[in-house]
C-alpha cells in the first residue's frame, strides 16, 4: 500500500509538471504570435486535447506500474493532482505574463472582447457596453483570475478523470 501511495504521488507530480510545462510552452507560443489575448476557440480545444492526452497517458502508466490495475478513485486522485499542479504552474506563468512580459495583456483582452461584443451585438447601447466593461475590469484582478484558472482546471480535470477513469479502470480481484 505504501508503494502504491508513493506511485500515486510520483505520478501526480511527474505528469503535473509535464502538463504544466506543455501548457506554458503552448501559451508562450501564443504570446510570441501575439495571440495570447485573443483566445480563439481552437486554442481552448487544443488545450483540452493536451490535458486529456496527458491525463489518460498518466492513468495508463500508473496502471502499468500497478500490475495492470487502477481504480476509479485512484484515477480521480491522479487526475485532480495533475490538474492542480498544472494549474499552479499556469497561474505562475499568467502572473509573469501580466506583470513582466506584457503588462497590458488584461487591457488588450478586455478591448478585444468588447470589440467582438460590439460586432456580434450591434443592438447594445453604449451604456450597456460601458457597464459590462466596468464589471469586467473589476473582475480582472490577479487574485480572481488565478482562482478562476485553478477552479476551472480542477473542474475540467475532474470531468476528464471521471470519464477516463471509467474507461481505464480495472479492479483488483478479491
Amino acid at each position: 500500500m505504501e508503494n502504491q501511495q508513493g506511485s500515486l504521488k510520483t505520478t501526480m507530480i511527474t505528469y503535473g509538471l509535464i502538463l504544466g510545462g506543455i501548457s506554458v510552452v503552448f501559451q508562450l507560443m501564443l504570446f510570441f504570435l501575439d495571440m495570447h489575448y485573443q483566445q480563439p476557440p481552437a486554442v481552448g480545444i487544443i488545450s483540452i486535447v493536451i490535458m486529456v492526452g496527458v491525463l489518460i497517458y498518466a492513468f495508463i502508466q500508473f496502471k502499468k506500474q500497478n500490475e495492470g490495475f487502477i481504480s476509479l478513485s485512484e484515477a480521480l486522485k491522479i487526475g485532480l493532482g495533475i490538474s492542480l499542479i498544472s494549474a499552479l504552474i499556469g497561474t505562475v506563468y499568467s502572473l509573469i505574463l501580466t506583470n513582466v512580459l506584457d503588462p497590458d495583456t488584461i487591457e488588450k483582452t478586455i478591448d478585444f472582447a468588447f470589440e467582438k461584443m460590439r460586432a456580434d451585438n450591434p443592438e447594445l447601447t453604449k451604456d450597456q457596453i460601458d457597464m459590462a466593461r466596468g464589471m469586467s475590469e473589476k473582475m480582472a484582478t490577479p487574485l480572481i483570475s488565478s482562482a478562476v484558472q485553478i477552479i476551472g482546471a480542477l473542474f475540467l480535470g475532474f470531468i476528464i478523470s471521471l470519464i477516463g477513469g471509467l474507461i481505464v479502470k480495472k479492479s483488483r480481484p478479491e
